[in-house]
């Protein structure tokens, strides 16, 4: 199984932690590549709109995007980690979600994101982890992952790992763990009838749009090109 994982801090805190007791799990027989942020992907979007107008290899971090987004498509289980920062996830997450909305159902979506899984954990200093969540998520459903699954980790005795009691880590890693060997099985995930709508919808508003159009915007050329909309 190929797992892509992407962490929204370099930090190895209980972040880390967490993200490594989910993927002990998974180590044996899996071919695992992690992207840590900003590190490899140090730049913010410039909302330039090249890639919605042109093309998304000519963005100006096309360099650092290109690989994250190639494994992506390689992988059949993604990991989005990240602690929360004011409620939500990390800048540098958002950073990376923001490159990806070329690639969203309303723009060129890929259809080897409708047959992936993944799973979202997220840590917070309290129990607030649903804004995070909603970040995360709302880009994945747009994207066209179906089988979504989150798990957030309140961690009420501290903010650093070493400040857990003993028990608390083992009570964390425990559930961590129990998630992730429901994916101990490689098997593709359905698209469900929320993506099912989005495409559906989308797919309308581009058949519409195309036919106005001359010649056609970059979006609507690649549903022609894919077949998904006539003339």
């Amino acid at each position: 199984m190929k797992i892509t994982v992407i962490i929204g801090t370099e930090v190895k805190g209980c972040t880390y932690h967490i993200k490594e007791a989910f993927l002990d799990v998974l180590r044996p027989g899996s071919e695992i590549t992690e992207f840590y942020l900003p590190k490899d992907l140090p730049h913010f979007c410039r909302g330039c709109k090249t890639c919605f107008l042109q093309s998304e290899e000519l963005c100006p971090h096309a360099d650092y995007v290109g690989p994250i987004w190639d494994s992506i498509l390689e992988a059949d289980l993604l990991v989005l980690t990240s602690p929360v920062y004011a409620l939500r996830t990390t800048a540098q997450m958002k950073s990376l979600l923001d490159h990806l909305c070329v690639h969203w159902m309303v723009h060129r979506p890929d259809e080897r994101m409708f047959g992936k899984k993944a799973v979202v954990l997220t840590n917070a200093i309290g129990v607030f982890n649903g804004g995070a969540h909603k970040d995360l998520i709302t880009s994945l459903r747009w994207l066209g992952v179906s089988h979504i699954k989150k798990l957030g980790i309140g961690l009420m005795e501290g903010v650093f790992w070493p400040e857990l009691s003993p028990q608390r880590r083992q009570a964390i890693i425990q559930k961590v763990q129990s998630l992730a060997r429901k994916y101990q099985t490689n098997d593709s995930a359905r698209k469900g009838l929320k993506v099912r709508t989005l495409f559906a919808i989308t797919r309308l508003m581009h058949q519409g749009a195309a036919r106005k159009e001359d010649p056609l915007s970059a979006d609507n050329q690649y549903w022609l090109d894919k077949g998904w909309i006539r003339l």
